[in-house]
């Protein structure tokens, strides 16, 4: 920002080769690749603002993660002879990027300039995913938008009892632990990167939408005591998306390795749990015909948890049906699951309605009442996911040798 200019300048005096330059007028006049980071809500007026001066032939891209609005704004505010290489790494802040995903997007390039943008980007170590923008933004919404969702309704849920999870037994231990550390790792991060994600996606709305719808049909069921139609209604979904697994896709995860990541003192006992937003992440991939492993090529360390214990309880005859028995038999988590259900068709409704700044408004509200854990949370959160990716890899590999 214009305003910084002369405190960066003083900071990088005696860095070698950094320029601090006034504006962003003269970064887009001299550079030859330029990368516009910016939330995706401020992409078109960024653009607008810098992009007319961009130096001839530049290679220019961005690293939001919906591409729809982005892609139109360097269309309607570039000069033709510039050309778009756009870009997306797949995880969040704190995780390694070496062997990530990171989506490379030709949209108006040579090969010489997508070559270009790859040996810049090389010194990430990441995993190369060539995709076209409305590509991209299909798969983030399959596998992005609605796991988000998922995170951001739990932590709503808690709030709105007045719970912190990890004081509870119930929610202590296995994959309880990877619910809570994904949920905070989400609110301690800004509410713009899934704001934009959620409402400026095209594909996303329509996956949210119904997963809400999944959440509120298991729920009445749960309510009525409709035991019989719950269970046929979750074997459905488990054979439609669980009954041909790929082996690209195996991220079964352990109980024994998930205890180790624990913001509380893990019970005696283990608490048995109908875990609702389980049952429906599946059926909302059920019922859009998503199938999760046909997008792990480029799949985010989030997501990958998320599938993992998804498969867990659902790999698990036992354990899938002590969900169906507890969510019929077992009111104690009524109030929770009412909560939740609540939080999802509210978050759901924010986001079809297209609403910034109430997207805003309940983020930031349950982003401080979790904020005084959060340096803790993602500090065993980071190293919950290097573990299990660590794990997972090193698992794969022994099955290829």
């Amino acid at each position: 920002m214009p305003d910084k200019y002369e405190a960066l300048k003083a900071e990088f005096q005696s860095t070698p080769n950094v320029h601090i330059l006034e504006n962003g007028h003269f970064v887009s006049r001299s550079s030859d690749w330029i990368m516009y980071a910016v939330p995706a809500a401020h992409i078109d007026s960024s653009v607008a603002l810098f992009g007319p001066s961009t130096k001839m032939g530049a290679i220019v891209g961005g690293q939001t993660s919906t591409k729809a609005p982005e892609i139109e704004a360097f269309e309607k505010h570039l000069p033709k002879d510039v050309e778009i290489v756009s870009c997306h790494s797949l995880h969040g802040p704190g995780v390694n990027p070496k062997g990530q995903p990171l989506v490379i997007i030709s949209h108006r390039a040579s090969g010489k300039s997508v070559d270009l943008v790859q040996r810049i980007l090389s010194s990430f170590e990441s995993k190369f995913v060539p995709l076209t923008a409305e590509k991209h933004d299909r798969i983030t919404a399959d596998t992005q938008a609605v796991t988000h969702l998922a995170f951001l309704s739990m932590g709503t849920a808690w709030q709105a009892n007045n719970q912190f999870p990890w004081e509870t037994e119930r929610y202590v231990g296995g994959i309880e632990n990877v619910k809570i550390n994904l949920m905070m790792r989400i609110y301690a991060n800004k509410w713009h990167v899934y704001a934009g994600l959620a409402i400026l996606n095209p594909a996303a709305k329509k996956q949210i939408r119904q997963y809400a719808e999944s959440v509120t049909e298991l729920y009445k069921l749960m309510l009525a005591g409709q035991g019989k139609e719950l269970r046929e209604r979750i074997h459905a979904a488990r054979d439609a998306v669980f009954g041909a697994p790929k082996p690209e896709g195996d991220v079964l995860l352990q109980d024994e390795l998930l205890d180790r990541f624990s913001l509380g003192d893990k019970p005696a006992q283990r608490v048995k749990n109908n875990h609702l937003s389980l049952l429906a992440m599946v059926d909302c991939w059920w019922k859009l015909n998503i199938v999760p492993y046909d997008h792990m090529i480029c799949s985010t360390p989030l997501f990958r948890l998320w599938l993992g214990i998804t498969e867990y309880v659902y790999r698990n005859e036992t354990l899938l049906q002590e969900c169906i028995t507890t969510a019929i038999e077992d009111k104690s988590f009524r109030a929770d699951d009412l909560e939740f259900t609540f939080a999802a068709r509210d978050w759901s409704e924010r986001v079809q309605l297209g609403h910034m700044d109430g997207y805003r408004e309940k983020f930031e509200k349950i982003q401080s009442y979790f904020a005084p854990r959060f340096q803790e949370a993602n500090k065993i959160g980071n190293e919950m996911i290097k573990t299990i990716e660590e794990s997972l890899k090193s698992r794969r590999q022994n099955e290829l040798a």
